[in-house]
């Protein structure tokens, strides 16, 4: 509590008496108020800059290099998307691999250069992406763990 002093006249003495101060507390519902609509705000721009980044990437599925258990898979091996979706391929265990498309066993309008993903990746998290706009089937495998079964199949519809 603060007090003040206000000077009064008592036969003819000034004399200060102490007296209370009330401020006004309009600070803390001012910035509870501020704090609840920056936080109003920051909720609907998050939500919105998620939104805007699923549909500018248009990711529809990730796909793991080598399975947390070890073995050399894609995994999932089997991916179905939407055409104009993109696919991510990221390292996980047992590199190097790669992501190589046989231009055989790709829709016809389709480019297995632009798709595959020839140089090797060689650490954990390493990522390489594509994008299928053609509609139809494409399997692809790992050049260096081909051998070991390591293929994987895209459905684009």
């Amino acid at each position: 509590m603060a007090l003040s002093m206000r000077a009064s006249t008592v036969m003819g003495t000034k004399v200060a008496a102490p007296q209370k101060v009330v401020r006004a507390r309009t600070a803390a519902p001012v910035a509870a108020s501020l704090r609840q609509d920056v936080a109003r705000f920051a909720k609907a721009a998050g939500a919105g800059a998620v939104s805007l980044a699923l549909a500018l990437s248009a990711n529809a599925a990730t796909v793991k290099l080598g399975a947390d258990g070890g073995a050399l898979v894609f995994d999932p091996a089997n991916v179905t998307v939407k055409a104009g979706e993109t696919v991510d391929w990221v390292n996980n265990i047992g590199f190097p691999h790669n992501v190589v498309f046989d231009e055989d066993e790709i829709p016809e309008g389709a480019n297995a250069d632009a798709l595959s993903h020839e140089e090797y990746l060689n650490a954990p998290g390493q990522k390489v992406s594509s994008k299928f706009t053609t509609p139809g089937k494409y399997s692809y495998y790992c050049e260096p763990h081909q051998g070991a079964g390591m293929k994987g199949t895209i459905t684009v519809q």
